[in-house]
């Protein structure tokens, strides 16, 4: 359950959400620490917190680094995804788009470079990051290790 997230990041003690919701501190104290909730319990603190219930009721994942699958990756795809776990943004969305955005630069700049030669080692090094995204999106769908959808990939 994602509740000790969500009541950090509105800056709120256990004790102010416990106010604020009408519910117990210990009852606030064993949700977090992974009891189960009754739903009366977890529709008052999603009313305070403005969440659904279902966004309460959602588990955090975490990488399984004891796993034979995490241990075989290579050193810059664990490095990436977790500069991408301290950020908690969606890893496949976040990296579809950097490829995205990388491959739009780099075509910009590379056809700039017609104009002005200074701008192709920019475009190439646009390029050449793009494709870096590319080969981490698709090492990422090799492995299965996104938290998001692997189908929201823009059409």
């Amino acid at each position: 359950m994602i509740l000790k997230e969500l009541r950090i990041s509105r800056h709120l003690s256990q004790e102010q959400l416990a106010q604020m919701s009408g519910l117990n501190v210990r009852t606030i104290q064993r949700i977090e620490s992974g009891n189960n909730a009754s739903v009366e319990s977890l529709k008052c603190l999603a009313s305070v917190l403005e969440v659904d219930v279902a966004t309460l009721n959602q588990e955090r994942m975490m990488i399984d680094k004891n796993s034979d699958v995490w241990r075989n990756q290579p050193l810059w795809l664990k490095w990436w995804f977790f500069i991408n776990y301290l950020s908690f943004k969606p890893l496949r969305k976040s990296s579809v788009r950097g490829m995205f955005f990388c491959h739009a630069c780099g075509f910009a700049l590379c056809a700039l470079a017609w104009f002005d030669p200074k701008a192709l080692p920019g475009g190439l090094a646009f390029l050449l990051t793009a494709y870096f995204f590319h080969l981490l999106v698709w090492q990422g769908d090799k492995y299965g290790v996104w938290y998001d959808k692997p189908d929201d990939t823009p059409a």
